[in-house]
């Protein structure tokens, strides 16, 4: 009987309001035209493309050595274990971005006619920064798609995605190929080159009107005006500083080897010296800041920021978020009241060296199996809960055996919440977080969106396949001596880091220490599934972990990976491929 009556009075109001609901008020309805006059709903174009931008803590780690989870049906899980097709792709993002294109393409076909201020300096500037933000963010996306969607076809062209530079309508032709993967970087580095015409390099107030760049000294001599568009108040949108940091990454995944292509001339040098701008901008070799490994929970800093203020280890990042308990909800062990998502490999944890800097099979190393986690690489604690280890607002032992965690539910695999490795990611959370229900305390978290310690990591991995580990190429440090920089703030190597110093002599073992150096300091960052793709190495390592109780160490196989070789490049989307003839398709994807 309710659900009659409820049927009755939704008809009656449809038929009540059938006017209105077949004839919307033109009020309710935005034309182009209003961006011209209506500063806030021309801005809200901006906003949506920011909005779309893709998350920095992407998880992909499941499909990948480093990682496994205990959501059974997690699409990464599904993807690494052999679901992975063109119509069924966690790492789709071709509407997304072409969508975000589209907002940006119709904005900078009008953002000339916007009136933005009164003040007419004002407004010039407001035109500039808003137009560089643009030209920015449609660099941004194209990235993107090229890292998830770009790839050779089946008859051997290296192809990024369609260049679309003007606002598509309903007459539009969408029926476009692919440009090459060149042209798409090509148009990605043009993007950058006007965003950086129209921007600051970073979003400061000034105190003196010499201080304004001369580029915006044309508009205006004002401080307070320049300030008011171009200062504080700005800050987190795109700028120069950003820009550049999307070129770097664009440069690296350019000259990588899953990309070497007759059509690509882009060199590992010109993807060191992009990055070498950053250091350079950031104070050299030796400017990483102390903290930067924990920049996730540098509690005094974090709970310090505001006004948009970045910390020193951080070029971009989101906005603050307080209160906030997800991040350790999600991931914490089940006696801390986490769902313990996030389970890092044995394969990782065997990647990070012993403290004297000598990976743990080398014979120097004084590695004990029998005591595996002694005398290790900081960083392994710092990144890792593993058995034995403290976490939580009271410090606890979590214990991950099947026999020694049966009591809590923090063995392995004793809940669906429990690790499957014998491990829980640490990294990312903060310990001064509270997830009990009965006691709930949440803190504030920010994203990041770009690291300088990225940007140091680019430089070593490019210069040395330049220069070799000690040349510099004109840019006055080298790959040795980023590395050297990075390795003694975490606390590795001791005085004189003799690892570092025979991987100094041999390219080769150079690269191979780099690329294990940006697997620690980037871990759960979302960066090893795009890695280990653009470096054409083994995807199908299988995820190990480990059984540790009392004296018992069980070595444990927890995940096979069903990766193909043509699955070093994603593909295109299936529905696209069936709507546009013009589109060709991944080589194996078909």
């Amino acid at each position: 009987m309710k659900i009659r009556i409820l049927i009755l009075g939704l008809f009656l109001f449809i038929l009540s309001g059938c006017k209105k609901l077949l004839n919307p008020d033109p009020e309710n309805l935005k034309t182009i035209e209003q961006m011209y006059t209506d500063a806030g709903y021309a801005q809200g174009f901006l906003v949506n493309a920011y909005r779309s931008i893709p998350t920095y803590y992407d998880n992909s780690e499941y499909a990948t050595d480093d990682a496994v989870t205990n959501q059974k049906d997690n699409d990464y899980l599904k993807m690494a274990t052999g679901t992975w097709t063109a119509a069924n792709n966690p790492v789709n993002l071709w509407q997304t971005a072409f969508g975000a294109i589209q907002y940006l393409n119709l904005f900078l076909e009008n953002v000339d006619k916007v009136k933005w201020a009164e003040d007419q300096e004002a407004a010039q500037l407001f035109n500039m920064r808003m137009k560089g933000e643009a030209y920015g963010l449609r660099a941004l996306f194209m990235y993107y798609l090229l890292r998830n969607h770009a790839g050779f076809t089946s008859d051997g062209q290296l192809l990024g995605v369609p260049i679309v530079t003007a606002f598509q309508t309903i007459d539009s032709d969408f029926n476009q190929g692919r440009a090459t993967f060149a042209d798409c970087l090509t148009q990605i580095y043009s993007d950058l080159d006007k965003a950086l015409e129209n921007l600051p390099y970073e979003y400061n107030n000034l105190s003196s009107s010499t201080q304004i760049p001369e580029k915006f000294r044309a508009v205006t001599s004002n401080l307070e005006t320049y300030n008011r568009v171009m200062g504080e108040y700005s800050r987190q949108l795109f700028n120069g500083l950003i820009a550049d940091a999307f070129r770097s990454r664009t440069a690296l995944l350019a000259s990588s080897p899953a990309f070497q292509d007759a059509g690509n001339s882009t060199s590992w040098a010109e993807a060191a010296n992009y990055a070498a701008i950053i250091i350079n901008y950031k104070g050299g070799a030796d400017a990483l800041p102390s903290n930067g490994m924990s920049y996730y929970t540098n509690q005094t800093e974090i709970d310090g920021l505001s006004g948009g203020v970045n910390p020193p280890e951080i070029i971009w990042r989101e906005n603050l978020s307080t209160n906030n308990t997800t991040q350790e909800a999600q991931h914490f062990p089940p006696s801390l009241f986490g769902t313990g998502f996030m389970n890092p490999s044995q394969n990782l944890a065997e990647a990070f060296p012993m403290a004297n800097g000598y990976p743990i099979t080398d014979e120097d190393s004084e590695y004990e199996a029998t005591n595996p986690f002694v005398g290790r690489d900081p960083r392994l604690a710092r990144y890792i809960i593993y058995n034995g280890s403290t976490a939580g607002v009271e410090n606890s032992v979590i214990y991950t055996g099947t026999a020694t965690g049966m009591a809590t539910g923090d063995g392995i695999n004793i809940r669906e919440t429990s690790t499957r490795t014998g491990y829980y990611m640490k990294k990312r959370l903060r310990m001064d977080v509270n997830v009990n229900p009965s006691s709930t305390t949440g803190k504030t978290h920010y994203n990041p969106r770009i690291r300088y310690t990225e940007m140091y990591l680019i430089y070593a991995e490019a210069a040395n396949e330049a220069w070799g580990p000690t040349g510099n190429g004109g840019n006055g440090f080298s790959a040795y001596d980023i590395i050297k920089a990075i390795r003694k703030r975490a606390g590795v190597g001791g005085t004189n880091d003799p690892y570092l110093e025979k991987c100094k002599a041999d390219q080769d073992k150079m690269r191979e220490l780099i690329r294990n150096e940006r697997r620690l300091e980037l871990c759960f960052e979302g960066f090893r599934f795009w890695d280990l793709r653009r470096w054409k190495v083994n995807l199908n390592e299988t995820a190990k972990g480990i059984d540790i109780n009392g004296n018992s160490i069980v070595p444990i196989n927890v995940e096979n990976r069903s990766f193909q070789d043509y699955m070093y490049y994603g593909p295109i989307p299936y529905s696209e491929i069936l709507k546009y003839n013009n589109i060709q398709q991944n080589k194996g994807w078909d």
